[in-house]
């Protein structure tokens, strides 16, 4: 298999200078696997590895939350830290329309829009951390200050309280 392409996500980071490691795990075209698996697949500590998810808020704004994989996002929580009374989650068949990408390749970086964005505060115990390269397959890897910065984003606790 040749090199693959560059995501948009990539050219984003490189054009703030932001150094990253890309890392590519094996997956059936098309198909969304979920975080664990994707920890599995990429040999990495699952508190390392985390998820984009896209909610929208009661002012009909759209809200960027970055949270470890095997964590809940607390919606009460994630509401708070974005400043709005609620949020929910975008439905599915919604994701590329808001984002430009599709369930499973989700990133933080190069959405089509810059959203509010909260990553999980525990993002900063990390020395790097993965997010979805841009596409199901690839992930980027690079310290959280700079995903922070480059998203302009903000840490929040926003994972929901283990029962």
């Amino acid at each position: 298999m040749g090199k693959e392409s560059k995501t948009n996500a990539m050219r984003m980071l490189e054009r703030a200078k932001v150094a990253y490691t890309s890392h590519e795990y094996p997956h059936e075209e098309g198909t969304a696997v979920d975080g664990a698996t994707v920890a599995r697949l990429t040999g990495q500590d699952p508190a390392r590895v985390f998820k984009t998810l896209v909610t929208q808020g009661a002012d009909h704004n759209y809200y960027v939350f970055v949270v470890p994989v095997l964590e809940e996002l607390d919606l009460k929580k994630a509401a708070r830290a974005a400043g709005v009374k609620s949020v929910a989650m975008i439905h599915v068949a919604d994701i590329n329309k808001v984002t430009g990408y599709i369930r499973g390749g989700c990133s933080p970086v190069g959405m089509k829009k810059q959203y509010k964005t909260v990553f999980d505060k525990s993002c900063l115990d990390q020395p790097t951390m993965l997010v979805s390269g841009g596409r199901i397959g690839t992930q980027i890897e690079t310290a959280p200050a700079d995903l922070i910065a480059v998203t302009r984003g903000i840490t929040a606790d926003i994972t929901a309280e283990k029962p």
